[in-house]
């Protein structure tokens, strides 16, 4: 499924036809004034930080947001992401970052805005989209204040094929340099997604991304490691976690075919997780792990099913 695609769907009861997934998303509705939300009880203790998104949990909390949160921590989930938070208004922003904090829940990736996951803004070295990216990365800034977040996902486009590879490499890291100035003055960091949707999108592999944050050089680009998209695109996952170890500042989950939650597909997500919990520990280092698929069955019992799939890669 493609990247839009998932986002269409895990947002349909939100999205209007022709409208895509970060307007879609940012279209849901919530109160105009914050509410007082009851403090989280968490029903059990995940060993790793999920993160849920809006909808994912819309049978059981129905649509406002504020209680598709709370539903979220009285399940133990300790983070949230929100793909399409840029796009929400800036009141709201603040209201959910609220939230969030009240209910002690990590704010994860929001998307930059970029002009889409097949832009040539990166690839073709043209000035001016240097200066576009600087510009939503500022525009980042102010939306991370507002929600409490850290990270935020880009992705840099696609291909400009009249180009020699190593010439396109160069111009994406001359762009990405640009905007992690502006990020590394603010404690963020950009994360970026190499992704498997279709074969004209420029980053692919995690090694690929690997070297390109090597040279960018700077806290602020790091590697969004999606598992889904990596186990499509390259396999050999755990050796793949431990290459770009250095490198990685955020997990996505997904398994694969289908991305669904974990126990759905090939991917032993519990012996992956064990792993990365076990590296984690060692170096004294913390990840959000955004559940960034959709549910394997509908409705209620469908939304219990995907808590209990947790549970169970969870457990090791």
């Amino acid at each position: 499924m493609h990247r839009r695609e998932f986002l269409q769907k895990t947002t349909a009861m939100t999205a209007a036809l022709g409208i895509g997934p970060v307007a879609a998303m940012a279209r849901q509705t919530a109160p105009a004034a914050p509410r007082a939300l009851a403090p989280a009880t968490p029903a059990r203790t995940f060993q790793l930080k999920y993160a849920p998104h809006f909808g994912m949990f819309q049978q059981s909390a129905g649509e406002d947001l504020f209680d598709q949160l709370k539903f979220m921590a009285d399940q133990g989930f300790t983070a949230l992401e929100d793909n399409g938070m840029m796009g929400r208004t800036p009141e709201l922003q603040a209201q959910l970052g609220e939230a969030m904090a009240r209910l002690k829940m990590q704010m994860g990736v929001f998307v930059i805005q970029t002009g889409g996951n097949n832009s040539d803004r990166f690839t073709t070295g043209k000035p001016e989209n240097r200066g576009q990216f600087v510009k939503a990365c500022e525009a980042a800034v102010e939306v991370a204040k507002r929600c409490n977040a850290k990270w935020m996902t880009v992705v840099p486009g696609g291909f400009e094929r009249r180009l020699p590879i190593g010439v396109q490499h160069g111009h994406v890291i001359d762009t990405l340099r640009a905007g992690a100035e502006v990020l590394e003055k603010h404690g963020l960091v950009m994360v970026l997604e190499p992704l498997s949707d279709n074969p004209d999108q420029f980053l692919r592999t995690s090694d690929q991304t690997y070297m390109i944050c090597r040279a960018v050089n700077s806290p602020a680009c790091k590697i969004l490691f999606d598992i889904y998209h990596m186990q499509k695109n390259e396999g050999h996952i755990i050796p793949h976690i431990d290459y770009a170890w250095s490198e990685i500042g955020y997990f996505q989950i997904g398994d694969n075919p289908g991305r669904k939650e974990p126990g759905t597909g090939e991917i032993n997500y519990r012996n992956v997780f064990k792993h990365v919990h076990a590296k984690m520990r060692a170096d004294s280092r913390d990840f959000i792990f955004g559940m960034e698929h959709g549910n394997a069955f509908p409705g209620k019992d469908g939304e219990q099913k995907l808590i209990d799939a947790y549970v169970a890669a969870d457990t090791f």
